[in-house]
């Protein structure tokens, strides 16, 4: 893979001081530097934050707090498979749910009619490409009024919102990922947020095998310290980062490709993945060229699914900085 990580090289002064740090004190592990990422994520997103190890780690957490073991889950299949296997491996069952072809993301009519057939659960809205799902608020809306958990896979959408409203504040339960190719990245690792304070407090034990009465019975999820000192970095750097990624879309992209995912009024793209609806000599392939319920072998019918999954293409966008 070739892509370029989001890091200044003037913020390499102060990650290392915070490594220097870390190192005189010998608190590798559970110490401030992770405090303070969860800190500066909450101030970001307006939500109680837990990091994890991985983006797997903490969605564990969540499915295992609402206990949906033999329970149904409904997931888009536009998504990485991560989402889907997050649910297996909590004992949950996952039936498929199709996108729209605008924004890629969960089609608010078939999720009314998969609610019905399958009485799930819990439904997963999988921000695609770094937006915000364009029904959200539908979906939302919908999951309320039937007492239905609604968990939004932020993986993508690192700076996105709507009106203000950043992504995570919608459902029960958001979680992103932090890994090498994100927008804001530590390499590897996750982060849960939520207003759930009853989560927040079995996510940290779950994240540290349940300790101390061990009735959480969760596993190693912990990130490191050194982790977090990178993850406080970027997390400063975060403002910066998006608004280049937004300037540069509109000053240079948008002109260029008219047939794109076209952004509903008062919403930011965290531009993760800049989509458009043709094929581009120097693209950078797609979001997902296989879905979920394929690779599955799932016999259910998405055609939207199907459809993006050979129409769409990522123009490069990869932040450079003061280095342009």
């Amino acid at each position: 893979m070739k892509f370029t990580i989001g890091f200044e090289k003037e913020d390499a002064k102060k990650l290392h001081e915070y490594w220097d740090d870390i190192i005189e004190n010998q608190q590798w592990s559970e110490g401030k530097f992770t405090g303070k990422f969860e800190e500066k994520w909450s101030e970001y997103n307006k939500l109680h934050s837990v990091a994890f190890t991985t983006w797997s780690g903490a969605a564990l957490a969540v499915l295992e707090f609402f206990n949906v073991k033999e329970k149904t889950v409904l997931c888009p299949s536009n998504t990485f498979m991560a989402t889907p296997l997050s649910v297996i491996k909590a004992g949950g069952n996952v039936e498929f749910v199709d996108c729209n072809k605008e924004d890629l993301c969960t089609s608010f009519e078939d999720l009314k009619t998969k609610i019905d057939k399958y009485n799930p659960a819990a439904v997963w809205v999988v921000h695609i490409g770094g937006h915000i799902a364009f029904q959200i608020e539908e979906i939302a809306a919908l999951c309320k009024e039937k007492g239905i958990i609604l968990l939004e896979d932020c993986a993508h959408s690192h700076g996105a919102s709507w009106n203000g409203k950043k992504a995570g504040m919608w459902g029960d339960a958001g979680l992103y990922s932090f890994y090498a190719t994100k927008t804001i990245s530590t390499g590897e690792g996750g982060m849960l947020v939520t207003d759930n304070k009853d989560l927040v407090e079995f996510a940290k034990e779950y994240r540290n095998y349940g300790k101390f009465d061990y009735k959480v019975e969760g596993l190693n999820y912990r990130m490191s310290e050194f982790t977090a000192a990178i993850g406080c970095v970027q997390a400063d750097r975060q403002d910066y980062i998006i608004d280049w990624k937004n300037e540069y879309a509109k000053n240079h992209l948008d002109l260029q490709y008219p047939n794109r995912v076209i952004l509903p009024e008062g919403m930011v793209s965290g531009y993760y993945k800049y989509i458009v609806f043709e094929q581009i000599e120097k693209s950078t392939g797609k979001v997902y060229d296989q879905s979920c319920h394929k690779i599955m072998n799932r016999n259910c019918k998405l055609p939207n699914t199907d459809w993006i999954a050979q129409n769409h293409w990522c123009v490069p966008l990869y932040y450079k900085g003061d280095e342009g």
